[in-house]
């Protein structure tokens, strides 16, 4: 890690729980257009289970629910858009330790963010947890016109960091998108093991596997 100067994480999954995060949305969502249902908890976990760990296109999601769930009266997709729009950022919450280790890491090295996403969602979750101003920059995919595991928004992170990829170790929660992207771009990587499974077809490795970000501390 001697060459190490720069610490870039993802987001969802990394330093935001979205399964919290993704839960207590839900619970409010359901809460608000399901008032009338006797099994709300079933609804809940219907949803967590179409989202796919965020990975479904939120247009997607809701037609999916639209078609399938109970309702009294069906509001129209763009009711449902906006509502998550305004309110799933509301619920954004830090993955433990993540406060701590932020800090930790702006004491030693440059400290970057790469999140895929639209910048709205992104930058207001980022907000909603009051960690902007912790970052050297941040890159949302749609303001950078590619998303991860493109090598391009890596490499473009390492040069606004005025740094060379190889200077950079990325942190994420993805095998495809955070660690074989990044791998790509040239940076050395660590992978969070949340909910991502391992693909067999993803031929980079990190230079390590955590559970837990506090074990960042023996790391860096």
């Amino acid at each position: 890690m001697d060459n190490i100067k720069a610490v870039i994480f993802d987001l969802d999954n990394t330093l935001l729980d979205r399964t919290r995060t993704f839960h207590r949305f839900t619970s409010s969502f359901v809460d608000t257009y399901f008032r009338h249902a006797q099994d709300k908890e079933s609804l809940i976990n219907r949803i967590i289970e179409l989202d796919q760990d965020g990975y479904k296109d939120k247009h997607v999601l809701f037609t999916e629910l639209l078609e399938e769930f109970p309702w009294t009266a069906k509001p129209v997709i763009a009711e449902l858009l906006e509502y998550y729009s305004v309110h799933y950022v509301k619920n954004a919450l830090l993955m433990e330790h993540a406060e701590e280790t932020i800090q930790y890491i702006r004491q030693k090295y440059k400290i970057g963010l790469i999140t895929n996403g639209r910048n709205a969602i992104q930058y207001g979750k980022i907000d909603c947890l009051g960690i902007r101003n912790a970052f050297d920059f941040i890159l949302v995919s749609e303001e950078a016109g590619v998303k991860k595991p493109d090598a391009r928004i890596f490499q473009t992170t390492a040069q606004k960091l005025g740094l060379r990829a190889e200077e950079c170790i990325y942190i994420g929660d993805h095998p495809k998108n955070d660690i074989q992207g990044a791998s790509q771009a040239g940076m050395n990587t660590i992978w969070i093991e949340v909910n991502q499974p391992w693909k067999d077809d993803v031929t980079a490795k990190p230079a390590y596997t955590i559970r837990k970000l506090s074990e960042l501390a023996e790391i860096l």
